[in-house]
């Protein structure tokens, strides 16, 4: 299976890039952003391009795709509505519009987030601009659309995230992570998990195309 990933060099991308490199029947993964990640690989494959709203000049590079992970996306805080669309709408379309006309055979998988309002009506600007994001996806000629929706998310094996105020809210409650799991079982999410769930919807589906956090746990464990 070949692999494209964008975000790779976000908490939740960079998850889903280690697992895709460790998984033996990924034959190749991409990844593309503005930067490169720091991660080297035999199979690995970095492109880095400036511009993520416009992909004509990189579309040869673009095909024969399986998957698409999808990990990239900003925090809404202090952001306007048409800004944070902006920047999580239109990029996001503008990337699957494209690999849907260049590898229609592909699964694609949006990372979005627990509490996405699907109605594109609530009060919550982030989930409204989510939701919008998710319902035009599913409407996309892919052969597989999914939206993941995690919540608390752990970071394993030395990853971290690259916003300092998530970093300072992962130390404050690593202590507290065993009572969480066993409190609220299923709903807390490794980044290796996702990952790993990813694969696993790609290469088999889900029976549903909007996936929470408990669906995404009950993946990886098989039930």
């Amino acid at each position: 299976m070949n692999v494209l990933i964008f975000g790779a060099t976000g908490m939740v991308g960079q998850g889903v890039l280690r697992e895709c490199l460790l998984d033996a029947g990924v034959q190749l993964v991409t990844t593309i952003g503005r930067t490169a990640s720091d991660a080297h690989h035999p199979k690995l494959r970095q492109i880095v391009h400036p511009d993520l709203f416009n992909y004509s000049s990189i579309e040869p590079e673009l095909t024969g795709f399986e998957a698409c992970f999808f990990c990239l996306g900003v925090s809404s805080a202090g952001m306007k509505e048409p800004d944070y669309e902006r920047v999580t709408y239109a990029l996001t379309l503008a990337a699957a519009e494209t690999l849907s006309r260049l590898n229609p055979r592909m699964t694609f998988i949006y990372v979005s987030g627990a509490g996405t309002d699907s109605s594109e009506k609530g009060r919550g600007m982030w989930a409204r601009v989510k939701g919008k994001t998710e319902n035009a996806l599913l409407r996309l000629p892919f052969k597989g659309a999914y939206m993941f929706r995690p919540g608390f998310i752990e970071p394993l094996h030395g990853i971290r995230s690259r916003t300092a105020v998530y970093r300072v809210l992962y130390t404050l409650v690593t202590p507290l992570l065993p009572v969480a799991h066993w409190a609220f079982p299923g709903q807390i999410l490794t980044t290796e998990r996702i990952g790993r769930a990813m694969l696993a919807v790609a290469r088999n589906g889900a029976p549903k195309r909007i996936l929470e956090s408990r669906d995404i746990n009950a993946i990886v464990s098989g039930s």
